[in-house]
């Protein structure tokens, strides 16, 4: 009788201690405050450097056409004097490859370079950031603004800066299609509102993308969204150069006066100002040590060194350090000797080889390509005249941006003769077993030629034969080769 009432009350004590425990936490809006210093310095350097070059370079004309462009209708890439073809994606690749690496090299020798200094994430919330200082205010002002009920000043403030962003993320995607549409004509279809369906997608696709990502997403991306913030610390090591706090000498922290003797106080060099903070983009406190939202801007070290000069303390409490070099109390001299270490020095050569053989391949790149198709609807026929015939296609690009003759003679087998579509081609007989034909093809143009290889019929055993195909530039003598197969059936 005594056993129900008790476990009533065991019922009534369990609900009433039951807890929900959210596995989410609402994200706090991060106010970075405005900073200078030495890493501030550099970091706009680099923001003025890239984007003068992104927002310039499609405005810069090289002889009659756009110095930088890749014409996707066309499928040819223009990089000043230089034309590229869908064939040449291995030079693609390879400067992936040599991105990819240089990345590998830069974090291995001072962590997150990239992402603090030259990514477009920083860069473009960085220029937004910039913006909003200039219409809303620093740091408290922007929180009081946020904070405050809505008023005219508040959304005459909000509304100017909408404007403005929007204004900077449309003109950015304009600039982007730039790159794949010539830029000044481009410009003449916005003025006359005549924007292509394509033009006007990505202008505006590529235009959101900075407004959300830099106005709004900003470190979040960079948190939760990039890749490399993950697996960064894969390619760091205790040589590694990164943003770090000195603990021993910073600790025990404590507030102070300016004229306070801190030996005496028994407290570190560190204020607990928590300016660090307050800078970081990302919102993070240095303090705690190595974290993967760290994105190595310097942010925190510059004003740390304002705050160390105003209490008159060493500077480099916040500095870019390793963790060995801090462990061991090492000097900047032989902190520095540890940068060409076996990883670095791996990273660095296969690097040089790359980027070599790249430039070698490019400065030994012929001015034109060929590609041999094979007509696969007729493997082999007989001719009027009693002769094996086997039919094939040659494109030739012209790599250059003049116009160009190319002879095609075909060699392999005794008596083999050529023929093409082209009847105004001049055609001569210097020997019995090899007949040339010439083509013109315009300045960076592509042409298909069909080609006609006869042979005497009897004169080759059945099966297949290998030839190829000499094309050569009358203008500047290169010679480019291609294999392909001649059939003789049964």
């Amino acid at each position: 009788m005594n056993e129900a009432p008790a476990a009533k009350t065991a019922e009534k004590t369990t609900s009433i201690n039951e807890v929900v425990i959210s596995l989410y936490k609402a994200q706090d809006k991060v106010y970075p405050r405005s900073v200078s210093g030495f890493f501030t310095k550099w970091r706009w350097v680099i923001i003025w450097l890239t984007q003068l070059f992104f927002y310039g370079m499609p405005w810069v004309q090289w002889g009659q056409r756009q110095a930088l462009l890749f014409d996707l209708e066309a499928r040819r890439f223009y990089i000043f004097n230089l034309v590229l073809y869908p064939q040449d994606l291995i030079y693609l690749t390879a400067i992936l490859i040599i991105s990819a690496l240089s990345l590998f090299l830069f974090t291995a020798v001072a962590g997150r370079l990239w992402c603090g200094y030259a990514c477009p994430q920083t860069v473009y919330t960085e220029i937004f950031l910039w913006i909003e200082r200039k219409i809303e205010g620093d740091r408290a002002a922007r929180m009081k603004l946020d904070a405050a009920a809505m008023s005219g000043k508040k959304l005459f403030k909000k509304a100017c800066k909408q404007f403005v962003w929007i204004l900077f993320a449309l003109w950015t995607g304009f600039t982007f299609v730039g790159y794949f549409t010539p830029i000044r004509e481009l410009g003449q279809a916005v003025l006359s509102v005549k924007l292509g369906p394509w033009e006007t997608f990505w202008v505006f696709f590529y235009g959101f993308a900075t407004y959300g990502n830099a106005g709004f997403l900003r470190e979040q991306v960079c948190k939760y969204m990039c890749p490399y913030a993950r697996f960064q610390s894969a390619m760091f090591d205790d040589d590694t150069l990164i943003v770090t706090y000195d603990e021993a000498r910073g600790e025990p922290r404590g507030g102070r006066s300016r004229k306070a003797d801190s030996k005496n106080l028994q407290l570190g060099s560190c204020i607990d100002c928590n300016l660090c903070v307050q800078v970081c983009p990302t919102g993070i406190d240095i303090r705690k040590g190595l974290q993967y939202e760290c994105i190595g801007c310097g942010a925190c070290a510059d004003v740390c060194d304002t705050v160390m000069d105003k209490m008159e303390y060493p500077r480099g409490l916040i500095k870019y350090s390793t963790q060995n070099a801090l462990t061991h109390h090492w000097t900047h001299k032989q902190m520095l000797q540890r940068i060409m270490r076996p990883r670095v020095l791996v990273y660095s050569a296969i690097l040089g080889l790359l980027v070599a053989g790249l430039l070698l391949s490019l400065w030994f790149r012929p001015s034109f390509k060929v590609d041999v198709v094979r007509d696969r609807g007729v493997m082999a026929r007989m001719t009027d005249d009693g002769k094996l015939e086997n039919v094939y296609r040659l494109q030739i690009m012209n790599g250059t941006e003049r116009v160009q003759h190319y002879r095609v003679a075909a060699t392999g087998l005794n008596g083999l003769e050529i023929e093409a579509e082209d009847r105004h081609a001049e055609e001569s007989n210097e020997n019995d077993t090899n007949f040339e034909h010439s083509i013109t093809v315009q300045p960076a143009e592509s042409r298909w030629l069909i080609v006609d290889l006869k042979i005497p019929d009897g004169s080759a055993e059945t099966g297949s034969h290998k030839i190829q195909f000499e094309v050569e530039s009358v203008e500047s003598k290169e010679i480019v080769t291609e294999k392909s197969v001649f059939l003789v059936p049964r």
